[in-house]
């Protein structure tokens, strides 16, 4: 049985405690919610019907600053990324400036021809766009980058990283630094959460890749895992003991 040290414990206990009726949601839909994490950042949630897990909840991140407006993976089909871009368009009324794919699973780029149509440029790392590419998906993103990219959202930064394999071994993460906000994608797990989908992950590396993002990142407020609830610091210290071998 996987052992994990007190204090964790601990954490994953109150966390369990910890009421789910506080969500600020902004939209509600049957098939798409978003939720307020700050004034200007908000994680999306939409679904996922799988064989293994059931109807499965997914989130994304959209950051907005100035009229600008950035989104991290899609909603998982075209019905619910149309709401997204609606809702930062008509009721936000933003410009999307990037859609960035964390990594080439359907719950990151299921809705990305409806992005396209809506003339959003798509990033995501070269790997990603290899991977989906072997793996027969049709639609791909625009333009690749190695391991990292900067994008300018607003007077702010956002950054697109790499850091290792893990879930997949294309799996980036997103950080806004005036947040001090981290998109993990499916690369975090909430707490409690079992370690799920593993037919693509590198299981060896996965703890040493969110060790090294905990290293480069000291002082991060939010994490956004890539299915289930948002939490702090205290989701790389899961994710890391879940998988350390």
């Amino acid at each position: 049985m996987k052992k994990f040290s007190p204090l964790l414990l601990l954490t994953i206990i109150l966390s369990h405690c910890t009421s789910k009726n506080d969500n600020v949601y902004v939209y509600d839909s049957e098939t798409l919610k978003i939720e307020s994490l700050s004034k200007d950042v908000f994680m999306h949630i939409s679904y996922l019907t799988t064989n293994d897990f059931g109807k499965v909840e997914c989130n994304g991140m959209v950051y907005i600053h100035g009229d600008e407006a950035i989104v991290f993976d899609t909603p998982t089909d075209d019905e619910s990324s149309t709401e997204l871009i609606s809702w930062i368009k008509e009721k936000q009324g933003k410009t999307i400036k990037a859609i960035v794919v964390t990594h080439f699973h359907n719950d990151c780029l299921g809705g990305l021809s409806t992005f396209h149509a809506n003339g959003v440029k798509s990033y995501a790392s070269a790997k990603t766009v290899e991977l989906a590419k072997s793996n027969n998906i049709e639609v791909l993103p625009e333009t690749s980058f190695e391991d990292a990219m900067k994008f300018q959202i607003g007077n702010e930064s956002v950054y697109a990283t790499f850091y290792g394999a893990g879930h997949t071994a294309d799996n980036i993460v997103g950080y806004i630094p005036n947040e001090k906000t981290l998109f993990g994608g499916c690369l975090i797990k909430t707490m409690n959460a079992s370690k799920g989908f593993l037919g693509d992950a590198d299981i060896a590396s996965w703890s040493n890749t969110v060790e090294a993002i905990k290293n480069d990142l000291p002082d991060l407020k939010v994490v956004i895992p890539g299915h289930g609830r948002h939490g702090g610091k205290e989701l790389l210290d899961y994710t890391i003991e879940l998988f350390r071998e």
